[in-house]
Order: C-alpha cells, then structure tokens, then sequence
C-alpha cells in the first residue's frame, strides 16, 4: 500500500492560494471535521488559536483520489525557480490546452513561456505568487 501524503505550498497568501488552485485543479475547500459547522467552530471548542485570515488553507479533490494540498504562510518571498513542480493535464488537443491556459489566466496566472518539443507542446506558467506550474 502506497504512503499517504499531501502537498505543502508555501505562500504570502493561502486563502488567494486556496482561490486559485481550486480553479486550477477543480479541488474544493476542505470541509471542517464531521460534527462541526466550520472551522471556527471546531477550533473554539478545541481551544485551538484561530489563526489570522490567509495564514493556512486547504484543498481536497471532491472525488477523494488526489492528496490534499496545504499552503501556509511564510515570511520570505520566493526567489529561486522550484525544484518541483505540478503539471496540469489538460487533455490532448491543443483546444484543450489552450482552454485551461485560458482559464489559469482569468484565475490570475501568467504565461512564462510555450515549450514546444517532439509534437508536443505545453506551457510554463505562474500562479499569482510566483509558483511555476505546467498546463500539459
């Protein structure tokens, strides 16, 4: 059996993060543990500090399949390229591709640049702090 994981993205922003990359990936908010309305709610009655607004958020996949992704605030800016990074599959068709794209920059991307090898192409893109991603 595989090893359980999520994915940590660090950020200035999580609630921006948790808008945008729920556009990205069609992931939801996660919901608050069974028994409570919210996270307030769940928080206060385990005498939890209620962190400030935009300091920790996270995403699940509403069919239950990917891992869930955290982003947290951090103080320091991003100032080198990633070592990892996610790949949006798309699809195959250049329509396909060219929709998604379309749609991360309505959502706040921007294009870095279009890679185009052996028949293929996909672009490198930002997300709205800076995080490299791919839409393939």
């Amino acid at each position: 059996m595989a090893t359980p994981f999520q994915i940590t993205i660090d950020c200035h922003d999580a609630d921006a993060m948790c808008t945008f990359w729920s556009i990205a990936l069609g992931y939801v908010l996660e919901p608050p543990p069974a028994g409570y309305l919210s996270w307030e709610d769940f928080l206060r009655a385990n005498d939890i500090a209620t962190p400030q607004p935009g300091a920790i958020g996270a995403l699940v996949d509403p069919d239950n399949i990917g891992p869930r992704i955290l982003f947290l605030r951090v103080p320091e800016a991003k100032v080198v390229k990633n070592r990892v990074h996610l790949d949006i599959r798309a699809g195959r068709t250049d329509v396909d591709k060219q929709a998604k794209v379309a749609e991360l920059l309505e959502a706040g991307a921007s294009e870095i640049r279009r890679v185009d090898e052996h028949g293929n192409w996909w672009m490198v893109m930002a997300d709205p702090e800076g995080n490299e991603f791919c839409v393939t």
